[in-house]
Formats: structure tokens, sequence, C-alpha cells
């Protein structure tokens, strides 16, 4: 008899575009994410993430996607500089019931982005 298998994290992401710089730009700039340079643009780890690993949540939706859902410290203060980035307001903050304070984006290329209020 085999053992039963455990839940599967998510231990990575990566962001493709056909212009990395100007992401690279507006990921730096949004989340003070230091990103490497070349080819292959490395993202190091944060400090602060959920201690047991990140969770996730399948919905529906018209359009399918992936969406990150970052943290940050004020919520507003983001969405507002995300705007002057480049990025697109997808939608109004708002509480979650028992839960974060959230905001949707998107970046410049249009991936979808939840800031999430620390």
């Amino acid at each position: 008899m085999t053992s039963p298998d455990w839940a599967r994290p998510v231990v990575y992401f990566s962001i493709a575009s056909p212009e990395p710089e100007r992401q690279r730009a507006f990921y730096s700039a949004l989340f003070n994410w230091d990103i490497g340079e070349g080819r292959i643009m490395q993202i190091p780890t944060g400090i602060g993430g959920p201690e047991n690993g990140i969770g996730g949540h399948i919905n529906g939706a018209a359009t399918p996607h992936i969406a990150l859902y970052i943290q940050v410290r004020d919520l507003d203060e983001a969405l507002g500089r995300a705007v002057s980035l480049g990025g697109t307001k997808e939608h109004d903050p708002f509480q979650i019931p028992g839960g974060a304070r959230i905001a949707g984006i998107t970046d410049p290329d249009g991936n979808h982005l939840v800031l999430v209020q620390q």
C-alpha cells in the first residue's frame, strides 16, 4: 500500500513579457523588489510571507487568468503608485468580511494582480 501524497504548494512564479525591462521597472518600483538583470531576471524571496507558505483558490471568471496576490504596506498608496507606473486599476479597495482589504490591478502587460493590505 502506498502512502497518500500531500498537497503541493506553489513554490515559484515567473512573469513573461514582450517588454521585460518595462515589467522589471514596474515591479521593482511598485513592490521594492531587487530584481536582477539579464535574460532571466531573478526575483529573490521576500520577508514576512505566510508562515505555512502561500495558499490559493479557484473561482469562476469570464476570462481565464492567474493572479498574484502581493502584500503592500499601504493599499491606497500602492494602488495610486501602480497606476502612475503604467498599471490599471481593476477594482477599488474593499474589505473581505473576516479577511484582508484588497484591490485589483493589472500590470502594464495586462497581468492580473491583487494588492493585499498588510
